[in-house]
């Protein structure tokens, strides 16, 4: 699950990893009002949305596409220039390379106090799954983008792989902040940090800590300047104070309405909707359409147990995308029987008004049966048997 930077820096804080004084503000008045109570001559306005590069993106009239603002991270002097730019930025759409031309609502800024900056870095902690272990990165090269780095100068990322059975330990830390040239108190800063920034990741089951940049003050103290963080939804339930920091506004409402009904579904820009059981198939689904000429139009796990319910469900979200000109439907019998499915799949499509070419295919336990009930069905469902067959199915009844 995705957080905004001002939720995720609350969490930093909780376990004492240094971050600017900041307010969140939802009108104009708020982002004021924000910087007269946090003091000082320098503010910065940060556009509050789930994507990156929001410095160098644009703001924009969400009707007419005129540009309002260059950038979506601004700096302000005065509490009422603070007002003018939030004015500018709320209500109003954010463009940047992550979010495509479509763009995000900016509902929410988050006003911080100014930092006097000596130098920059970058610290981030993921999981490594080639290892199975988390990963604590650091690099010189705050500011930029990591992949940039990771692709150009490999060499400036440092990392430490993490030993689940004894943690983040103080001589990893030491070894990171070594690396980044760091002496006397800024060395201490560094470590502290690190190993704070550790404990925060443990402690909330994070899957992402991005700090980019990741500040050295001229008073020698480490601050996270910015903030990424994502957490794992399979650990939301111990963490229900967490869960409450979701932002629908945020998210696809096609992925919404799938969670609703424990639907694994990501909205892709292809034509061909994919019906699968098992993420693993789901992705190898994927991949035959593609190799077959087709663009998948989502991804879209029904689970193991799919029910009639489900895959009535599932059609109907499938549905709601109108780039969705066929279907195909790719489940393997192993939980649960083929000729369920096959039952549940025709009372779907005749509950709901299908009006695409849906390619069925089901293998495993009672798959024989499966494509009778489906053949006998008096609905025009295209059946097929080898995953070739289905990908190449459903790529020429588009082009049909």
């Amino acid at each position: 699950m995705k957080i905004h930077e001002y939720q995720g820096k609350e969490i930093l804080r909780r376990y004492h990893v240094p971050t600017p004084e900041g307010r969140v503000a939802a009108t104009a008045e708020e982002a004021e009002t924000a910087a007269r109570t946090l003091g000082g001559t320098l503010w910065v306005v940060k556009a509050q949305i789930h994507a990156g590069g929001r410095g160098k993106g644009n703001i924009l009239d969400p009707h007419t596409h005129e540009l309002i603002l260059a950038g979506g991270v601004q700096i302000a002097r005065t509490p009422e220039a603070v007002r003018e730019l939030a004015a500018k930025m709320l209500g109003n759409l954010l463009v940047t390379v992550q979010t495509g031309p479509e763009g995000r609502i900016v509902r929410r800024v988050l006003v911080e106090q100014g930092v006097e900056i000596a130098r920059e870095f970058y610290a981030g902690m993921l999981l490594d799954r080639a290892t199975s272990r988390n990963v604590m990165m650091v690099s010189t090269e705050g500011g930029m983008e990591i992949e940039k780095v990771a692709a150009e100068t490999p060499e400036k990322i440092l990392r430490v792989s993490i030993d689940p059975a004894i943690g983040f330990r103080a001589f990893q830390a030491r070894r990171l902040a070594f690396g980044l040239g760091l002496s006397g108190t800024a060395f201490k800063s560094a470590v502290a940090f690190l190993q704070a920034l550790a404990q925060a990741y443990d402690a909330v089951d994070a899957s992402l800590f991005e700090i980019n940049p990741l500040v050295l003050t001229k008073d020698d103290l480490m601050l996270a300047l910015d903030a990424k963080v994502n957490l794992d939804d399979n650990a939301l339930w111990r963490h229900p104070d967490l869960l409450a920091m979701r932002d629908l506004d945020e998210e696809a409402p096609l992925e919404i309405e799938a969670s609703k009904y424990n639907l694994n579904y990501i909205k892709l820009d292809g034509n061909v909707g994919c019906m699968v059981n098992g993420a693993g198939l789901a992705m190898a689904t994927m991949d035959i359409i593609k190799l077959a000429g087709g663009e998948p139009a989502n991804f879209l796990d029904v689970g193991g147990g799919a029910s009639a319910e489900t895959v009535e469900n599932g059609f109907r979200i499938i549905l709601s995308d109108p780039n969705v000109r066929a279907i195909l439907i790719n489940i393997f019998g192993g939980i649960v029987r083929c000729d369920r499915i096959a039952t549940g799949v025709v009372q779907a499509a005749r509950n709901i008004d299908m009006r695409v070419p849906i390619v069925v295919r089901l293998a495993g336990t009672n798959a024989r049966e499966a494509g009778e009930i489906l053949r006998n069905s008096g609905i025009d469902f295209s059946v097929a048997t080898t995953f070739k067959e289905a990908a190449e199915k459903v790529t020429r009844a588009i082009v049909d």
